[in-house]
């Protein structure tokens, strides 16, 4: 009874160092023949969200790292300046129309008189008078875009989200001194979430556009997530070849006995993601890209 004990054990530990054995072939397998790095990292892309126009900060609707949704309001800067320069477009209107007016009536008022009797009004004065008239016109239209100007500049006072994501490196504060068109914080597009895998250049011969891939996240190596090669680069900054001293190329001595492989990006784009993963940008990724299965 007891060596027929011993011989269930001993058989059963053959068949689990055997698993273990074949799975860690399986592994092996894979890593030989499918490419692989460890070299990956998560990106998205990211919106520098920065004012239309200049003045002091007066009020902040987000913290750092909040979630926002599109057209949620980030933050408004003081509109007092720009409702005055609204007012001002709207008299500046108001007066160019009083005055085309004016030059309408005196154009009419020659053109009636000529009419009756041609020697009663010179033809360079009713030419002067029409002039006078078109130009009052022309005043109506630049008053109007001016108009128009002004009250997208007080609409600009409010910055909303572009997308749904997520603020970063909000560093203003109420009295902060936005500048126009200069970025004052970043916007993560929480939709738009790839990875970056970047392989070797002698391994790019296996890598096919449409390629299953495996990634592995550093923060989640036990749930990795499919995707799938979406694009290949087609180049990389050289590091040699700049201008130097006297003009002259800066070209880096080469050790023959060393040559390592360039890094290629190779861009991963990811399907449905598994429960409770987050994806942040700048996590390091692992990714295998499987040769012979292509997406659908």
């Amino acid at each position: 009874m007891n060596t027929l004990k011993k011989l269930l054990v001993i058989s059963l530990n053959i068949i689990i160092i055997g698993g273990a054995l074949y799975f860690a072939y399986q592994k092996y397998e894979d890593y030989f023949n499918n490419p692989w790095t460890r070299d990956g990292q998560v990106r998205a892309n990211i919106i520098k969200v920065a004012p239309r126009i200049s003045g002091p900060i007066t009020q902040l609707a987000i913290k750092d790292n909040q979630f926002v949704r599109q057209g949620d309001l980030l933050f408004q800067i003081d509109p007092s300046t720009y409702e005055v320069a609204l007012a001002q477009a709207e008299a500046s209107l108001k007066r160019a129309r009083v005055n085309s007016r004016g030059k309408k009536i005196e154009y009419d008022r020659l053109k009636d008189i000529r009419a009756k009797d041609k020697g009663a009004v010179s033809h360079k004065d009713l030419s002067r008078r029409q002039t006078a008239y078109e130009e009052s016109l022309l005043a109506i239209k630049v008053s109007e875009e001016q108009l128009k100007a002004a009250q997208l500049n007080l609409k600009f006072t409010n910055v909303y989200a572009s997308v749904d994501g997520y603020v970063s490196n909000v560093d203003i504060q109420l009295g902060t001194q936005a500048v126009a068109n200069q970025p004052l914080l970043a916007l993560i597009d929480s939709s738009s979430f790839w990875v970056f895998g970047y392989f070797r250049e002698n391994q790019l011969p296996q890598i096919q556009i449409g390629n299953s891939a495996m990634v592995t996240l550093m923060a989640h190596p036990e749930q990795p997530i499919e995707g799938y090669v979406e694009s290949i680069g087609w180049g990389i900054a050289p590091k040699d070849g700049k201008v130097g001293y006297n003009l002259l190329p800066d070209v880096n001595p080469v050790f023959q006995w060393i040559r390592l492989a360039q890094r290629i990006p190779v861009r991963i784009s990811l399907k449905q993601l598994p429960e409770g993963i987050n994806l942040r940008f700048g996590l390091s990724a692992s990714i295998m890209v499987m040769q012979e299965d292509k997406k659908k």
